[in-house]
């Protein structure tokens, strides 16, 4: 093994196999993904996912034996014979799974919404509760009678049933039930606020935004985002039926085109409570509401109040350009009424939200001296986005200007870094004011390294294409690694006494995903004590140089984090 600083340049054969593992890596990380909630979440969705064993399901990652089970079952047979009832082709009961008001649908379409399964399967019965994998275009249908599922997958197993236009499979669930928080899966509850979990947002997501997709479906009332394990968000509609109407609408549909999927449910208070109106909160009946800062106490009094720039007619923000639905959003719906203009939100960073002007240079202070250089800093925020330059302030110890592919890659590197822990000290990541890096002032840093590296044309960017971007799950720090692109003759051992020779700590956990026969590479996972050790090793070591014995070009090492908290 060996260390250099620039990228791989493998030969044209192996470039394609690391694309190759790349996409299955990806997909792998899409198999672990979770709903963030505060509790319930340890849901038999996983076990249900019913992942094909060669996308490296993860059993380890907290699934039940009968979730296992029930993805063997899944994978058993060949053709359309392996869904239906779990009959095997010559028809042998062996691996029936017993009968269960939950229903467990796959081949699902992209743009398949909430809505979509209802109007397909109500025909068999009343439906009480719904559960989207947009991910992995599956599924959990629960409907009110065992005979309603009886019906649901015996005519799936006779004749094609169609979903949104394309051939659904169906098979019972091992769970008699899906779990959802307490009182929350029983619509005449009252309750009328909807938990919204934003996966893989690649653009930012505020108050706005949630506005302009919720109220065309039902009036909204308040809206609270928090950023505890990801992003997600409460929003608190007129009434149990517009809360209704909005889950079947948006259940599994994309924000944007191919990322920030919505994946709904059911919350467990019945108000949001909102103490300021800004970008994170905001009560739409009190549109006025006085933004304080923390720790400014009482705001100088405004002799006429808020500039008209800052509100419409309606005092909700300025109006978004209406849109029509196409043909194939995920909007469009079967038996729920919604408007054929939507007000879409088009893409915006934060800083132009907050007022500041958009750039795509980030400012990284609270960097450590001797242990932070340019290619760490780009081992780090490549995760977010492109890096194209990375410069060290000669006149500022400790900071760095990292210029990056384009405004909505430093929000999400603010999103995600800030505030974390690197080697003893805590970075600050803010928008800076240049809007390109100049290489100019160029010294050496306490490692010997220069001040200043030009990464615009490194092959380990991840974000090069539309393609690429799209396999890119964003994630934030977690004290669990994905590693991949690692060479089959590297052991757990080596992989320990590598973190050791770079004076980094050591995983307390590992975990190697099957792997075809054919498959030149491997990937899994690596579990630390805490997410500062995984923000450490991630930092050092992604991008490593692996060099085998009689091999003609090196493996380069990729990490990123994980969405499993713990293996």
């Amino acid at each position: 093994m060996s260390t250099a600083e620039g990228a791989a340049g493998p030969r044209e054969e192996e470039e394609e196999e690391e694309e190759e593992e790349y996409g299955r890596a990806a997909k792998r990380l899409k198999t672990e993904e979770r709903d963030e909630r505060e509790e319930g979440e340890e849901e038999l969705e996983e076990g249900e996912e019913g992942e094909d064993s060669d996308t490296g399901s993860l059993p380890g990652n907290g699934e039940s034996a009968a979730a296992e089970d029930n993805r063997a079952r899944w994978s058993s047979g060949s053709g359309s014979s392996q869904y239906g009832a779990g009959r095997k082709d010559n028809g042998e009961d062996s691996h029936r799974i017993s009968p269960s008001p939950v229903v467990h649908v796959r081949g699902l379409c992209e743009a398949v919404v909430e809505a979509d399964l209802i109007d397909a399967l109500e025909k068999f019965g009343s439906i009480c509760y719904v559960m989207m994998m947009p991910f992995k275009r599956q599924a959990l249908v629960e409907f009110s009678a065992g005979e309603s599922a009886d019906r649901c997958v015996s005519c799936g197993a006779k004749e094609p049933v169609y979903i949104a236009g394309q051939q659904a499979y169906f098979n019972y669930s091992t769970s008699k039930r899906i779990t959802r928080p307490t009182n929350a899966d029983n619509p005449n509850s009252g309750n009328k606020v909807l938990l919204l979990s934003i996966q893989n947002p690649l653009y930012p997501i505020t108050t706005d935004v949630l506005y302009t997709v919720c109220n065309p479906i039902g009036s909204v009332l308040r809206i609270v985002i928090f950023k505890r394990n990801g992003i997600q968000a409460m929003v608190e509609f007129e009434s149990v039926q517009c809360a209704q109407k909005a889950k079947a609408a948006l259940n599994g549909a994309d924000i944007y085109a191919g990322c920030c999927t919505l994946k709904i449910e059911y919350a467990r208070p019945t108000r949001l409570n909102v103490i300021k109106n800004d970008n994170e909160s905001w009560d739409y009946t009190k549109p006025y509401l006085v933004r304080r800062d923390r720790g400014k106490g009482r705001q100088r009094q405004a002799i006429l109040g808020e500039h008209p720039s800052s509100y419409s007619e309606n005092g909700y923000g300025s109006p978004c350009p209406l849109l029509p639905l196409p043909s194939n959003s995920r909007y469009k719906l079967t038996s729920v009424d919604v408007p054929d203009m939507v007000s879409y939100p088009l893409p915006q960073s934060s800083s132009s939200y907050s007022g500041h002007a958009p750039s795509s240079v980030a400012m990284v202070s609270g960097l450590h001296p001797s242990k932070m250089n340019c290619t760490r800093i780009f081992n780090l925020f490549c995760l977010y986005g492109n890096i194209e330059k990375v410069k060290f302030m000669k006149s500022v110890p400790g900071t760095a200007l990292v210029e990056m592919g384009d405004e909505y890659a430093v929000d999400r590197a603010i999103t995600h870094l800030n505030s974390i822990k690197v080697f003893g000290k805590r970075l600050n990541v803010c928008v800076s004011k240049q809007h390109a890096v100049i290489p100019s002032q160029v010294f050496e840093l306490e490692d010997g390294s220069s001040s200043y590296k030009d990464f615009a044309m490194t092959r380990n960017n991840r974000f090069s294409s539309a393609g690429q971007a799209s396999k890119n799950i964003i994630q934030p720090p977690s004290a669990v690694l994905h590693y991949y692109n690692v060479p089959p003759c590297i052991s757990q051992e080596q992989l320990l006494r590598l973190c050791t020779e770079h004076d980094v700590p050591g995983f307390v956990k590992f975990k190697m995903f099957d792997a075809k026969p054919s498959s030149k590479t491997i990937s899994g996972l690596l579990e630390f004590d805490n997410k500062t050790e995984a923000v450490e090793v991630l930092t050092v070591l992604n991008h490593y140089q692996i060099r085998i014995p009689n091999g003609s070009n090196p493996y380069t090492l990729k990490l990123c984090f994980s969405t499993s908290s713990h293996l």
